[in-house]
């Protein structure tokens, strides 16, 4: 089974083969030499992850899936949340972004975080959702250069390292994009053809 990922992000493509294994194949944006920059519009991570299915969809008219992360921060009211990516404005990357939320978080003594991720299933006639949650807090050093994003300062419950101290394999057994991606997955190995 192949399966078109709406992402040009070669990190989260590899960390999602191996998510899926050899049931499903994963093709990425770039793999296809898809160049279109999807503009991610919607105020909501359900919105940018339908926005996103639906453009691959439309242009490649195949089965395709298309996810959308955020970090919510409970002291921040939920930001960055749908904005994560672009937090620290036009000229952000992952540096200013988790400089400008430690920034934010000034003081405070609730550094309660989540990450969410929503995944969107599109293929002819069918589009599914489906969410992964992972708890945690922010930690106000960053700690660990592994993963990418707001990993070196996000620490899930359960655990004593950061996501950016993790190995991918340890990463996956709390990751939100994996929880996500099982209930995909699962819903996948459910039907006989997309």
């Amino acid at each position: 089974m192949k399966l078109i990922f709406a992402t040009s992000n070669e990190n989260k493509a590899v960390e999602l083969q191996k998510l899926m294994g050899d049931t499903i194949e994963i093709e990425s944006l770039k793999s296809l030499n898809f160049m279109q920059d999807i503009v991610e519009s919607e105020d909501t991570l359900e919105g940018n992850s339908l926005l996103k299915a639906n453009t691959v969809f439309n242009h490649f008219n195949r089965a395709c899936f298309a996810d959308d992360t955020g970090l919510e921060v409970d002291a921040l009211d939920g930001a960055p949340g749908v904005y994560s990516a672009r937090y620290a404005g036009p000229t952000c990357d992952s540096e200013n972004n988790m400089a400008l939320l430690l920034r934010n978080l000034g003081n405070t003594e609730n550094l309660k975080a989540r990450f969410r991720t929503v995944i969107t299933f599109k293929s002819l006639g069918t589009t599914k959702q489906f969410e992964g949650i992972v708890d945690g807090n922010i930690v106000l050093e960053k700690r660990g250069s592994k993963g990418f994003g707001y990993d070196p300062i996000f620490k899930p419950n359960l655990s004593e390292l950061t996501f950016g101290e993790m190995t991918l394999k340890q990463k996956n057994e709390f990751s939100h994009r994996a929880r996500a991606f099982a209930k995909l997955k699962d819903y996948l190995l459910s039907i006989d053809s997309i």
